[in-house]
Parts: C-alpha cells; structure tokens; sequence
C-alpha cells in the first residue's frame, strides 16, 4: 500500500506545486488555496509511505517523479520549454528513479 500512498502524494504535489506557479505570489485566491490543500495532502500522503517505504526510496521517488512531471506540465500550461540540458537532466532523474525501483533491494525492505 506504501507505493499507493506514494502515488497520490505525487500526484497532489504536482498538482500543488502547479498551483503555486498560477497563484503569481499567493495573489489569486483559488490557485493558491489549491497549493495550500495539495501540499498538505501530499504531506499527509508522504507520511503513511514512510511507514512501509525507507525514506531515502520514498524521498528519491517522491521527487524525482515530481520533477519529471513538473517539467513536463511546466512545458504545456506555461509554455515554459526546457533547453536540452534540461532534457537531459530530467531523463538522468527519471533514469535513476527507475533504477531504485527495478534493481535497489532497499525499495523492497
């Protein structure tokens, strides 16, 4: 269940982080109590996974995969397109979290 929750604490972090970028500084309302709400269930997400989920995988997962998904919704609502060097990061940080979960024994414990 410890990758379940981890899913949703992704999901609701991009979600809140995407919400901080529209909410301009915290000055439109709704963006910014998205980001508030998100972030929160986020945490509380990221908390039931470090029950069951070493904090070092969690952490790495956790962010790694909202990196990938930020630059890549980053690039479609903001029109904010990454340079190749920015590709390239990315696809090395989505490299090593699919090396954690396919080849590390500590995802597992």
């Amino acid at each position: 269940m410890g990758y379940g929750y981890l899913a949703i604490a992704i999901v609701f972090e991009v979600i809140a982080t995407m919400a901080l970028k529209a909410s301009d500084g915290f000055s439109h309302a709704i963006s910014s109590t998205v980001c508030v709400i998100g972030y929160a269930v986020a945490f509380y997400f990221l908390s039931l996974v470090l029950k069951t989920v070493p904090v070092g995988v969690a952490y790495a997962i956790w962010s790694g995969m909202g990196i990938v998904l930020i630059g890549l919704l980053s690039a479609v609502f903001f029109k904010q397109i990454p340079d190749l060097a920015a590709v390239i990061g990315i696809v090395l940080i989505l490299a090593g979290v699919i090396v954690i979960n396919v080849f590390s024994t500590a995802a597992n414990q």
